[in-house]
């Protein structure tokens, strides 16, 4: 499948973009980010944490419309989904560890696993079907929530009556509707401004795109790098 070194750049920009709200938060934790903050309340950290999930869920959306133009069969959309669900399960173990309280049942990779699977049964679907239905998931959410949703067995759907305390929570709704609308676009600019997508990258954009072709690996890496760093310049400091 060819690449598209623009896509995988905006995907590197959310991987860096994300690897320094990590650091950040864990400099906090260890009580080394002065003053303290406040990432689960504060707006300067909730809608930083909400804007770098959109673009992860938007990209991803790009992309599976860029696989299906390139008429990626299912034995290779099986093969990348399986080495996401992995992942998933490493993440909910890792933070089973470090969270006890608040370990991650359904965080982004959870989500992006279940939502890829959805977005190729809808693929299909007119591309204003597509932003129609992303709208109306969107929205859901706000009109309609019920007890039995709050369970961390079920809270995946999203129609929560409360905020489950975990680490990580990206639900089906409302967050679907980013991929979808990803999908979306991603059909539109290949059949109308392939350009947009195909086109080439200056030299100081080039290693945005090289993480972004790893950015599975280096999602799954980063961060016991740096809590390994930060145990130990605290045990040095210490």
């Amino acid at each position: 499948m060819p690449r598209h070194d623009r896509l995988d750049a905006l995907r590197g920009a959310a991987i860096v973009w994300m690897a320094v709200f990590h650091f950040c938060f864990d400099l906090n934790h260890f009580g080394w980010l002065q003053p303290r903050q406040n990432f689960y309340a504060d707006p300067f950290w909730t809608v930083q944490r909400s804007a770098i999930v959109s673009l992860f869920l938007f990209c991803a959306g790009l992309s599976q419309a860029v696989a299906l133009a390139a008429g990626q069969g299912w034995r290779r959309f099986w093969r990348r989904w399986a080495q996401i669900a992995g992942c998933a399960l490493l993440v909910s173990a890792g933070s089973a560890l470090m969270f006890p309280q608040s370990w991650i049942s359904f965080g982004v990779l959870h989500g992006i696993a279940v939502m890829l699977v959805l977005g190729r049964l809808v693929a299909p679907v007119p591309g204003l079907a597509l932003f129609a239905l992303g709208a109306a998931l969107l929205v859901l959410p706000h009109l309609w929530a019920h007890p039995f949703f709050d369970s961390r067995w079920t809270n995946a759907v999203g129609l929560v009556t409360r905020k489950p305390v975990t680490e990580d929570y990206v639900p089906l709704l409302p967050w679907w509707c980013v991929m979808l609308w990803g999908l979306a676009s991603g059909r539109w600019v290949l059949a109308r401004r392939p350009q947009w997508l195909a086109g080439g990258l200056p030299a100081a954009g080039q290693p945005l795109a090289l993480l972004g072709r790893w950015s599975l690996s280096f999602y799954m890496l980063h961060q016991p790098v740096l809590i390994g760093l930060l145990l130990a310049a605290s045990t040095m400091r210490a």
